[in-house]
């Protein structure tokens, strides 16, 4: 018994790291807002090593539009500079000695349907990897049938890893609707 409570434990713990890994990639579209985290996926090269921009520099957001980039050491203007223009952000940098600043145009409506397509996706993502948790979950409940655990009690456990799938498949759906609207909102 111990040993399901083990596996339902586990299962509620793999499912909200899918969550957390689905906020994460929401929080890199965007919606028409500048935030920091836009930036969180770009790297530079930092004394020939690939750095996290946020580990080389600080990065403030002045207003809704905007996105200031303040390197801790100036030479790194530059690779900051160039990091972005290659990025897939589709922001153009002004560099004006000091500070790299991002002006975030508004979205556009074909763009916004377009980011709506990759929340779906991101969405679709992060319920494939719920229900592949609540595969390998069942798959070990059928072993431990097969090792000599009661058949009732297998089954009772599969309905409890099928209702915390149903639960988490809601948080999905509605983290996915809350960053649509906000993606449609002009």
């Amino acid at each position: 018994m111990e040993e399901i409570e083990f596996y339902l434990d586990d299962t509620k713990e793999s499912m909200d790291k899918a969550i957390k890994h689905l906020g994460i990639e929401l929080a890199k579209i965007r919606a028409g807002r500048a935030t920091p985290q836009m930036l969180d996926g770009l790297v530079v090269e930092y004394y020939g090593t690939p750095t996290a921009l946020s580990q080389v520099s600080g990065i403030n957001t002045p207003d809704a539009r905007t996105l200031s980039i303040k390197p801790f050491e100036k030479s790194l203007l530059g690779p900051i500079e160039r990091a972005i223009r290659n990025s897939d952000l589709g922001l153009n940098p002004q560099n004006n000695g000091e500070i790299i600043i991002l002006s975030v145009p508004p979205l556009t409506e074909e763009r916004r349907r377009d980011l709506t397509k990759k929340v779906k996706s991101e969405g679709e993502d992060a319920k494939i990897s719920i229900r592949n948790i609540r595969k390998n979950t069942n798959e070990e409940l059928k072993k431990l049938q097969k090792d000599g655990a009661a058949e009732d009690i297998i089954k009772s456990a599969e309905e409890k890893v099928q209702k915390i799938t149903d639960s988490f498949i809601i948080i999905v759906d509605q983290t996915c609707d809350k960053k649509e609207k906000e993606i449609m909102t002009v």
